[in-house]
């Protein structure tokens, strides 16, 4: 199965919320076009007749029936609160409907019509952040993960680190949220799965030091990349904006440039409250790019493109499942496609 049937297979709460207000805004006020007669009978015995569509469609019972309904002010004001229903904020939102609306005021349009439209304007916010995560010729690349604990990290990290190793890149792992010892277990058998190294300490031990730890196995080593796991306990900012600051005081010992990426994870289930993470964690650390997870477990998945019109952070992948090819790079088109139900 390719992701964007995956993606649009799992996205079932935001595309059908889409799906379902659509088919009722425009039928709501909607008129059904009958279809042209043929000019000559011609047998089409192979030939499937469209269902009827929308409430209109079925009333009227045309077979080729499409329901149209005139964009206008009440019309747009409806869209606008489908899309916010879909998490995807009230600016955004507008902007999104502002953009269909140009030059198509007073036109007559069709769910099918709408939809594209809609993923073509939610494309155009999205295809400037859509960057893979950038890789460099320096050795060891560190790359520090930060998030929310629930968020994802520890998965993301092992996920990643798998399709790294897969590639050819040689990599380690740092198990940094030395706070949490299911954290720890669940990057060893990631690390296991993946043939990874990942370096550990005792529970409660100092993450800066385990970094600089990492640091040196991963020079040793001949690693690409270092990946460092992180706590967020987000309950006391003080602590942990001090905590993810000595640890880049510590790798900055071995490299001053280091870490060369801070990776965001967000988890699409807490909605609007991923755009409140992106505020404290670009405060706490130096945000290079986002990664998106359980976006098959919500029908907020609009709030990543609020987060990508709000912030303009690049987004370097996105998750819809546990499984290793569940987290994939992120593709505007199918993203957009998938979560207002539209083909490609």
């Amino acid at each position: 199965m390719s992701f964007f049937k995956k993606l649009k297979n799992r996205l079932t709460g935001s595309s059908s919320k889409i799906d379902e207000g659509l088919d009722a805004i425009v039928s709501e006020g909607g008129e059904a076009a009958a279809p042209s007669a043929p000019t000559a009978p011609e047998p089409t015995p192979e030939v499937e007749t469209a269902k009827p569509q929308g409430i209109l469609g079925r009333m009227f019972g045309a077979e080729d029936a499409v329901v149209r309904r005139t964009l206008d002010d009440d019309m747009l004001e409806q869209l606008e609160e489908l899309l916010i229903s879909a998490d995807m904020g009230v600016d955004t939102a507008l902007r999104v409907t502002a953009n269909m609306a140009e030059g198509r005021l007073g036109k007559k349009l069709s769910v099918p019509e709408i939809k594209q439209l809609m993923a073509d304007e939610i494309t155009r916010i999205m295809e400037p952040v859509a960057r893979p995560m950038p890789l460099y010729a320096k050795k060891p690349q560190v790359v520090l993960v930060v998030g929310v604990n629930g968020a994802g990290k520890t998965t993301t990290i092992g996920k990643l680190a798998s399709q790294f190793q897969a590639t050819g890149k040689k990599v380690v792992i740092a198990a940094g949220d030395t706070f949490r010892a299911a954290a720890v277990e669940q990057l060893q058998v990631w690390g296991d799965r993946a043939g990874v190294p990942v370096l550990t300490a005792p529970e409660g031990s100092d993450p800066a030091s385990l970094a600089f730890d990492a640091m040196t196995k991963a020079e040793a080593d001949g690693a690409d990349l270092l990946m460092i796991d992180t706590a967020g306990r987000l309950q006391n900012r003080a602590d942990l904006m001090e905590e993810l600051a000595k640890i880049v005081r510590v790798i900055r010992k071995k490299d001053p440039d280091a870490p060369h990426n801070t990776l965001l994870v967000l988890d699409a289930t807490t909605g609007q409250n991923a755009i409140q993470q992106v505020k404290v964690f670009q405060q706490l650390a130096d945000v290079s790019g986002l990664v998106m997870t359980k976006l098959d477990g919500t029908a907020k998945g609009g709030v990543l493109v609020a987060l990508a019109d709000q912030f303009g952070l690049p987004i370097h992948a996105i998750g819809v499942g546990e499984q290793i090819d569940d987290l994939a790079p992120f593709d505007p088109q199918e993203f957009a496609a998938a979560l207002v139900g539209a083909e490609l």
